[in-house]
This record gives C-alpha cells, sequence and structure tokens, in this order.
C-alpha cells in the first residue's frame, strides 16, 4: 500500500470513475526521482477494475528512437488499426515501421492514436500508463502530448510519470498545461513508519533522525540510504550503521543536507551497491544498462560475446538491483543510471560493442547503427555510414529529432574533412527542421570548419539566416537571405529565386519596424535574380509580380501578380502541393489586389490542402487566414467556427493562438473592449519580434472598429498609420477606411489625398470590390447627383462580390448621406437594409450606427429575431454544420481531429440545446 499517498491515490480513482461515466481524463504525475510516481502509476493499475491497461516507459537510452515509446504503448492495440481512416491508417503505419509511405505530418499521427485508443476503449475503458516521459523520445511525447490535449469522451485516461525537468532537457515540457498532480515528500510520521518496515533491524536514534532529515520523505532515499549506509570501522551504532560524513555537525547530531540533492545521493548509494558485486556481474549490469528494449535473449546474446554465464546475474538479482525474467527490469531507473554513470569509457565501450554484435542487422539495424557508434573509439567511416543511412529511415518515418541525431553522432565519427562537413551541413538542416536551432547553428560552425564546395557554402549561409529568422526575427534576416540568394544565383537558379522571395517576405513581414535592408532595396536586388524555368513556376511569378510591384508600382504589377495568383490557386495544372508554403503570401496578394474571388479560392485550398495532409502544424495559420478572408463577407458565425477550431488544434499542439482573425471579428462586431485587448497584445508581440506588418493589421482593424462605433478621430489616427507604410493587403485596405474616417472628423484635404493613392489602384485592380470601394469612397467626397451616382454605383458592383459585410456599409453612408438631404423616406430604405444586413451577420458597431440615423428618420429599428443557433458555442456550430452536411461522426472527427465518441458526445449537447432528436432534423436546420 502506498503510505502517506491519500489525497494523491483519490486523485487518481475519480479520474478513473469519471472515465467510467464517459469522460476521458489525463493526469501528470510531478516529483522527483524516487518521490513514488511509479508506486501511483501502479496504483492507478490496481484501481483501474473492469479497464484495459497499456503502458509505455521512456527510457534514456532509447531517446534518440522515433516513435520508440509510441510504439511500446500502441503495439498491443494494432488489430484495430483497420477501423482507422486510410490516411490515419498510413501514417500511423509509416511512423511505427509497418509500412512504407511518404514522412507523416507528426499530428496525423497524433490523430490516428487518437483514433486508436478510442477504438480499443470502444469495449470498455483504457488506462495508458506512461512512466519516465521525460525519457521518451520526442516523437512520441510530442504525439502523446496531441492525444492528451484532444481526449474529452472516449473512455481514455492517460497518466503520466514524469521527472522534475533536468535544466539540461527539457523536451518533456511539452506536457506543461496538462492537468498535473505534484508529488512531495511523506510527512514525518509516515516517513517513520516506512523507515520502520523496510530496517526490522534497531536503529540508532540519531541514525535514524539523520536518515528521516536526509530524505526528506523521499521514499526511495529511506529504503536505500539505510541500505547504502557503509558499515561503521569502529564505534558502531546500534544496527551496525555509521553516521555519513558531514563537515559540520549541528546540535542533535544533524548535519546540513548534502548539496547534490537526494535523487543523487540515491544514485551514489547504488553506485556503491553495484561496485560492490564481482566483476562479470558489473559488467553484465552495464550491457542491461545499456540495452534499453529490456530483452532478454539479447542481453544473454551479448553476454555470451563478452564470456559471461549467466550465473553472473544471481548476485545483482540477490542485491535488489536487477530482475531478469521474460523482460530485463532494474529495480528503479535510478539503478539504471547509475550503473552507467559508474562505468569507464573502455567498459562502456565493450558493453555497447558486445550488444552490437548481439542485434540483428536486418531487424533493427538502426539500434545495431546506434551501439556500433557508442562503440567507437576515434572515427570509423563505416559505422558513420550507418548511422546516415539510419537517419534516412528515421526521416521517412517522420522522425526529424532521431534523424538529426543520428547525422550528428555520424559527424563527430567521420574521418575525412569533406565529408564530415557534408554531414554536419545535413545535421544542421535536420537540427533546423527538428525545431532546435541552436544545435543547428553549432553544427554549421563544424560545417564550415571544412572543405565545402561553392554551393555548400552558400547553403550554409542561406541556412543561418533561415535559423535567425526562427531565432530573432531581427531586421538583418532580409539581408542574409538577400546576400545567401546572391550566392546561390550562379549555383543554383531555382534555389536562388526562391530565396530571394523568402527575402522579399522576410522584409514585408519587418515592414516599418525593420531597420536593415527594406523591401524596396531588397526588390531592387532581386531583379538580378537568374532568369526563371520554361515554364515558370509559381515561386517564379510571384517573385517577378513583387519585384514589379516594389520597383514600377502598384499598377504595373497587377498583370504579373494576378497570373501567379491564377496558378496557385489551381488554374494553372503546373501548380502543385509543394506551393502551399507560398499561399499565405498568395493571399495576401490577392487582398492587395481586392480580389476577392482568388483570396477566397487561395485561403480555402489552403485549408483543404493542409487537411489532406494532415499538417496541424500549418493548419492553424490556413485557417486564421480564411477566417479573416470570410470576415468581410459577412460570415461573421462561420469565421467564429474557424477560429475556434484553430484555437482548438493550437492548444492540442501546445502553439499559440493566432490573433489576427480574432482581432479582425472583434473589431467588425464593434466589440471595443474585446478588440483593444487583442489590439494592445497583437502589437506588443509583433513589436518584440519585429513583425511591423502585423502591427499595420492590428492599426487596420483598430480604424474599422473605430469607424463603426462612430468614433472617426480615432478611427483617422490608425488608418493614417496603417496606410502610412506601403506593405502588400492592409496599407490598402486602409485607405478606404481612412477617407471614411477623415470625412467624418472634417479632415477632407486628408480624405482627397487618400483618394488619390487609392483610385489609381482600385482602377488598375478593376475587380467590383475595387471599383465598389473607391465609388463609396469618391461619393463621401462628393456632393449632390455626382455623389448618389456614385452611392448607387458603389452598391451595384459590390452586390457583384463576396464582400457583403463591406455593401451593407455602403448602404449605410448611403443612408446617411440621404437623411442630410432631407430625403427621409429614400433614406429609411437604405438603412433598413443597412441595419437587417449589418445586425444579421453580427457587425454590431455599425448595425447601431444604421439604427441612430433609422430613429433619426423617424422609424425604429427592428429587433434581430432570436435564432435557435444563437445558443451553440461556435465548436458546437462547427459540429452541427458539418453533420448537418451530411458527414458522420467519424468523418467530422477526422476534420476536426477529435474521436467519432466526442463528436457525439457534443451532438447530444446540439440537440439538447436545439430541442432536436435525430440528425435529419438537424439537416433541416437552418444554421447561420
Amino acid at each position: 500500500m502506498l503510505r502517506g499517498r491519500r489525497a494523491e491515490r483519490e486523485v487518481v480513482e475519480r479520474l478513473l470513475a469519471r472515465a467510467r461515466d464517459g469522460r476521458s481524463g489525463v493526469l501528470v504525475v510531478r516529483g522527483e526521482a524516487g518521490i513514488g510516481k511509479t508506486a501511483l502509476l501502479e496504483h492507478a493499475r490496481d484501481a483501474a477494475a473492469g479497464y484495459r491497461v497499456e503502458r509505455a516507459t521512456g527510457v534514456e537510452s532509447e531517446m534518440e528512437f522515433a516513435f520508440a515509446g509510441l510504439h511500446q504503448l500502441c503495439a498491443p492495440l494494432l488489430d484495430r488499426l483497420g477501423a482507422l481512416p486510410e490516411p490515419q491508417q498510413a501514417a500511423l503505419g509509416v511512423a511505427l515501421g509497418r509500412r512504407a509511405g511518404d514522412p507523416p505530418d507528426r499530428f496525423l499521427v497524433g490523430l490516428a492514436t487518437l483514433g486508436l485508443l478510442a477504438e480499443a476503449a470502444e469495449e470498455r475503458p483504457l488506462l495508458c500508463l506512461v512512466d519516465d516521459a521525460q525519457w521518451l523520445d520526442a516523437a512520441s511525447v510530442q504525439i502523446l502530448a496531441f492525444v492528451a490535449r484532444r481526449v474529452e469522451a472516449e473512455q481514455v485516461v492517460l497518466v503520466f510519470g514524469l521527472r522534475d525537468p533536468d535544466p539540461d532537457r527539457d523536451g518533456a515540457e511539452v506536457l506543461a498545461g496538462l492537468p498535473e498532480l505534484r508529488l512531495n515528500g511523506l510527512g514525518e510520521a509516515d516517513a517513520r513508519a516506512l523507515l520502520a518496515a523496510a530496517v526490522r533491524a534497531p536503529l540508532d536514534e540519531r541514525v535514524r533522525d539523520r536518515i528521516i532529515a536526509e530524505a526528506r520523505g523521499n521514499p526511495l532515499a529511506l529504503l536505500e540510504l539505510p541500505r547504502g549506509a557503509e558499515p561503521a570501522a569502529s564505534a558502531e551504532l546500534a544496527g551496525g550503521f555509521a553516521l555519513p560524513a558531514a563537515p559540520a555537525e549541528l546540535a542533535g547530531g544533524f548535519a546540513l543536507p548534502d548539496a547534490l540533492g537526494v535523487p543523487r545521493r540515491v544514485e551514489e548509494s547504488f553506485e556503491r551497491r553495484s561496485g560492490s558485486l564481482p566483476a562479470d556481474t558489473q559488467l553484465l549490469l552495464l550491457v542491461a544498462a545499456a540495452e534499453p528494449v529490456g530483452d532478454p535473449a539479447l542481453l544473454w546474446r551479448a553476454a555470451e560475446h563478452l564470456g559471461i554465464g549467466t550465473e553472473a546475474a544471481l548476485p545483482a538479482e540477490a542485491a535488489g538491483l536487477l530482475e531478469i525474467g521474460t523482460r530485463v527490469r532494474f529495480s528503479h531507473p535510478l539503478v539504471r543510471s547509475a550503473v552507467y554513470r559508474a562505468a569507464g569509457p573502455w567498459d562502456r565501450r565493450r558493453a555497447h560493442g558486445a550488444l552490437a554484435e548481439a542485434t540483428d542487422p536486418r531487424a533493427d539495424p538502426d539500434r545495431r547503427a546506434w551501439h556500433r557508434a557508442q562503440a567507437v573509439l576515434g572515427t570509423d567511416e563505416t559505422v558513420a555510414a550507418e548511422l546516415e543511412r539510419s537517419a534516412g529511415r528515421a526521416r521517412s518515418r517522420g522522425g526529424l529529432a532521431a534523424a538529426a541525431a543520428f547525422l550528428e553522432r555520424a559527424v563527430a565519427l567521420t574521418p575525412e574533412p569533406a565529408e564530415r562537413a557534408r554531414r554536419a551541413l545535413a545535421a544542421a538542416h535536420a537540427k533546423h527542421q527538428a525545431g532546435t536551432p541552436d544545435a543547428a547553428s553549432e553544427l554549421l560552425m563544424v560545417a564550415e570548419a571544412g572543405p565545402l564546395d561553392a554551393l555548400r557554402r552558400a547553403r550554409v549561409e542561406l541556412l543561418r539566416a533561415q535559423i535567425a529568422f526562427v531565432l530573432t526575427r531581427g531586421s538583418d534576416v532580409p539581408g542574409m537571405l538577400l546576400d545567401a540568394a546572391k550566392t546561390l544565383g550562379p549555383l543554383d537558379a531555382a534555389l536562388a529565386r526562391e530565396t530571394y522571395l523568402d527575402a522579399m517576405e522576410a522584409s514585408i513581414h519587418a515592414g516599418p519596424l525593420g531597420q536593415g535592408r527594406g523591401v524596396l532595396e531588397v526588390a531592387d536586388a532581386a531583379r538580378d535574380a537568374p532568369a526563371p524555368s520554361t515554364p515558370p513556376r509559381p515561386v517564379d511569378l510571384l517573385l517577378d509580380g513583387l519585384v514589379t510591384r516594389f520597383t514600377q508600382g502598384y499598377e504595373a504589377s497587377v498583370p504579373a501578380l494576378r497570373l501567379a495568383l491564377e496558378s496557385l490557386g489551381g488554374h494553372d495544372p503546373r501548380a502543385d502541393d509543394d506551393s502551399r508554403r507560398w499561399l499565405w503570401l498568395a493571399c495576401h496578394i490577392a487582398a492587395m489586389l481586392w480580389d476577392d474571388e482568388a483570396v477566397y479560392v487561395l485561403a480555402g485550398r489552403h485549408v483543404r490542402l493542409a487537411r489532406q495532409a494532415g499538417a496541424l502544424g500549418t493548419l492553424p495559420g490556413a485557417l486564421n487566414t480564411l477566417a479573416a478572408v470570410l470576415v468581410p463577407t459577412g460570415a461573421f458565425a462561420h469565421a467564429a467556427e474557424l477560429i475556434a477550431e484553430e484555437a482548438a488544434i493550437t492548444q492540442a499542439t501546445g502553439g499559440a493562438p493566432l490573433p489576427n482573425a480574432r482581432l479582425m471579428l472583434a473589431a467588425w462586431r464593434g466589440r471595443r473592449a474585446e478588440t483593444s485587448e487583442l489590439y494592445a497584445a497583437a502589437v506588443q508581440e509583433a513589436t518584440a519580434r519585429g513583425e511591423g506588418m502585423a502591427v499595420t493589421l492590428a492599426q487596420y482593424e483598430l480604424a474599422v472598429l473605430h469607424n463603426g462605433l462612430g468614433n472617426y478621430p480615432a478611427a483617422l489616427a490608425a488608418a493614417a498609420d496603417a496606410s502610412g507604410f506601403d506593405l502588400l493587403a492592409h496599407s490598402s485596405l486602409a485607405l478606404p477606411e481612412l477617407v471614411e474616417a477623415a470625412v467624418r472628423a472634417g479632415e477632407p484635404a486628408r480624405a482627397a489625398a487618400a483618394l488619390e493613392r487609392l483610385s489609381p489602384r482600385a482602377r488598375a485592380s478593376g475587380t467590383p470590390w475595387a471599383l465598389g470601394l473607391e465609388a463609396r469612397s469618391r461619393a463621401l467626397v462628393s456632393t449632390g447627383p455626382a455623389a448618389e451616382e456614385l452611392y448607387r454605383e458603389a452598391i451595384e458592383r459590390l452586390g457583384d462580390c463576396r464582400m457583403v459585410a463591406h455593401l451593407a456599409r455602403a448602404r449605410l453612408v448611403y443612408g446617411e448621406w440621404l437623411r442630410r438631404e432631407g430625403r427621409r423616406k429614400d433614406a429609411r430604405a437604405q438603412l433598413r437594409t443597412a441595419h437587417e444586413q449589418l445586425s444579421g451577420m453580427g457587425a454590431e458597431g455599425f448595425a447601431e450606427r444604421a439604427a441612430r440615423e433609422l430613429r433619426a428618420t423617424g422609424e425604429q429599428p427592428r429587433k434581430r429575431t432570436v435564432q435557435p443557433a444563437d445558443a451553440l458555442t461556435a465548436h458546437e456550430l462547427l459540429i452541427a454544420r458539418l453533420v448537418a452536411g451530411g458527414a458522420t461522426s467519424k468523418e467530422a472527427g477526422a476534420q476536426l481531429f477529435l474521436s467519432p465518441r466526442t463528436i457525439d458526445a457534443h451532438l447530444r449537447n446540439i440537440f439538447r440545446k436545439l430541442g432536436l432528436t435525430s440528425r435529419r432534423q438537424l439537416r433541416n436546420l437552418r444554421l447561420p
């Protein structure tokens, strides 16, 4: 039984009880080594009556093998793999090495794992115990953290045991934010009881007090310190134990606790105990410590290679350090680390060499290569080449961190300088892709130290710039990318053009906060880029169009940029999925051109491609962009659904919520407090990152808010800031806001100046959206019959595009003009329609402005009719829309990265709120 852990046991038991009632649960049990995490996990297993129990245990020497921990947990469940959708089957199969295929997105593997656990829990609840999670490989801990953040109603419980983080290892911190239970030391009474139960012989009171004090309530220390204490050479105390040496004893016989801390003292105790065993037993323990799988057959094959017989295990088992049965198990992970730490380099190499010889090169080539690498003193090209092949296999399964680790070790073993430099560059790329830019920078230094040809040296420059962008987003990044592009020009024309476009994008991101080479300088330099391929790729068309935009002006760039958008939008068969990395940039270009159809198609395509690939790394950004596109179309509810989906995914993947679409929606809804809070946070974060483009977007949205609320001086200031720096979309989109705010604020000169910038751009664009906004803006600065004609033109043109919110605003300003002209009847018609449209979509600020004007004409505005769907959250509305469209629970779950059972639980809430009983009724309900 667990002593002194009543409250902790109750937490675990409540978690299991809730899962029996249909609710999943997660718990991360944290604490120092020996504090009782494993014991609490064992209590969870014992208390899980009626549960299926699966487990995985992290092993420090297993951390370099991609998906090793996930394989432990999922292997017994793979008979249910066929129940998953084919893309999920493929992703998990490739990750676990069961089938060949393209490297899967790690979050698609996460969704497949979630589905597999949910399928296993269909018969009875499932308890997953993951001990020593700090030693899971990076891929496994990312997947399990994703699953832990997505379980809701599957009757799945995940309990992690996580050692307090090592300052040098923070991989397990991806579990941060999950429900947590911290284990502290036992109270003194429980500690004394545990010590008394463990040590039957009488203890001198001072020895007992000293052990209690130094153990600090750590159960393993209470059990191990008496066993590890050295017998006193003289003046023995009762029980045969001597007080450990202490530098300065205090009154009562106590000393200051060792600065090493309790776990390290326990580990030293294990070192002393293992070090007292026969030499063959010590070597056998070392082989077991170096072998993470726990396979007894492999252990005995390696032992035979070293000339060690089975009898060598007996002293280790008698000492309670090791158990060899169907698996090889140490009594505690600290025993493994103590044995390995205490061994000398020569013995470690012998142990790994024996394990390499004992490992089947066909069944497990990667572990064999890793053991061979650890057995090498100096360099060895044969082993380095093996490691490079292992890196390729890891990469093909989506294990970027594992591939990087194999390559990094290969670099150290490579004798020939040129080959070492090549591998160092490959390792740096892998580290960068795995999200460890600091390690990538160190490997770049190794690459640079060796002989590199001109192309690889240029690639070093490029990677250094890419790492700098990740680490600092500094103003020098565009210049670094530009220098790399120039170097690549004569060596790799295609890569050089991509790098020029990267430099353009980085300078656009920096915007007014950039202090290095700005977008105009980058565009001027990019005119010297190598000629594009024939036929040109989408990236080539984008680069040429943007160079024209910033060297010859907006109007001159429209044809080239439109051609690029058509290519990326799928109208050109040359566009392929590899081009999706540029879709974000393309969406901003389409918005700059006021091309509502292109921006809608491109944003939708970005989301669709990300969904199909299961690319949860890029899907949140794509959803955020599409939501921002939908806001001015008046589809506020749909935009809110996408924002909710984006938030759920970023929360599940450990990312930060993206502010852009949230801020835009709050501004158009006229929510002053929410917009102000989001604006302040967005500007602060963007300024810290040096992203002036994000600041400009926030200023544009602030202008929309204040125009809706009728606070025109504030709108004028925000719109002036947003349009002051000539970026892509926002500087153009802000111009109509600037015209309206300036007119209403009584500054006609500023309105005329903004219109002078807006008109040639709108006419060059030629889209109904552009021409409608230009007509609306010109009407605002005009008078008499000319103004009315322009208002009517604006309504007609905006009626021909998707931008319903701008159409409603055109009716609003036309109605305001008609009322001031004394034409109250005509004004009522426009204002009534504007109010209905604006209130219907949820543009509360603009709707109230229309309501005030309507009341001024003598008519009371109608209140918006409450709809049944108003009771649904944005997330529930999204699920309702999918199911109403005919999606099954499995299909809806696959799109939203939830299990079918969780979808069913949400549907029960939706049916209750809407008073429905069937999916057929839901299909017949009109949703906003």
